[in-house]
């Protein structure tokens, strides 16, 4: 008898490339799940809630829900190994892994507080990785990176985070960014690539880069898994 696919079962073999984006790669996998609309279908039956810091305006300016286990597990037996290999993360490092999330961002422009409105990056430890796989299609933007143009920084090590930190608040206090958000570059960040978004695509990259979601106002607004900007956030430190 033929076998039964594991639930949420990564399509075999995977098709992995790499692309350079300034100094860095992003590592991109086309067609990552056999079966997509079972993990979407997931999402659809999935409780959302705002993040903590929703009310400060700060973090993800949007809604969160748990992603299923056996997503969370096929996706770690895969990826460990992927990112030890493409990222020169040591091999003796143990993986430590946040909760696979469903993620739709909903925030109206005019809702975002500053420092939602301009690049971020996730953690300035060495070996901190950002997995995301996006159940959208191009529609909804997709993912941009971005140097600081004041301290020509593309990725915020733990030895320049303070000093980021601080020119970027000097930045935002002098001119507050406008309700909008971010996505070609401005006077204080030059864009350097874009990822756009793909239905089934998932994009594996450093978390201290400077990066930010580009998102379509007028389509990507929706809580509903179906019609808004879904995606699965994932993060590895090692």
């Amino acid at each position: 008898m033929p076998s039964i696919p594991e639930p949420f079962a990564i399509r075999m073999p995977p098709d992995i490339r790499s692309v350079r984006v300034g100094e860095h790669a992003v590592v991109v996998i086309d067609d990552f799940l056999a079966d997509p609309q079972a993990l979407l279908d997931a999402a659809c039956a999935a409780t959302f809630e705002p993040l903590p810091g929703a009310a400060e305006r700060k973090g993800y300016p949007g809604l969160r829900a748990p992603a299923p286990a056996a997503y969370s597990e096929q996706l770690t037996e895969l990826l460990e190994p992927l990112i030890k290999l493409n990222f020169d993360v040591p091999e003796a490092l143990p993986v430590k892994k946040t909760p696979c999330t469903f993620s739709l961002t909903t925030l109206a422009p005019l809702a975002l507080g500053p420092l939602q409105r301009v690049p971020h990056f996730d953690a300035s430890t060495p070996h901190y990785m950002a997995v995301l796989l996006y159940l959208c299609d191009e529609r909804h933007g997709g993912t941009a990176f971005y140097r600081h143009r004041a301290t020509g920084l593309q990725q915020i090590t733990a030895a320049e985070r303070e000093r980021f930190g601080a020119v970027l608040y000097d930045e935002v206090a002098h001119q507050p960014p406008p309700a909008r958000y971010f996505a070609e570059g401005d006077e204080y960040f030059e864009l350097l690539g874009l990822l756009p978004a793909r239905f089934n695509r998932l994009a594996i990259y450093r978390g201290s880069l400077l990066h930010t979601a580009v998102v379509n106002p007028q389509r990507s607004l929706s809580p509903d898994p179906r019609a808004g900007r879904l995606t699965v956030n994932t993060f590895y430190d090692f």
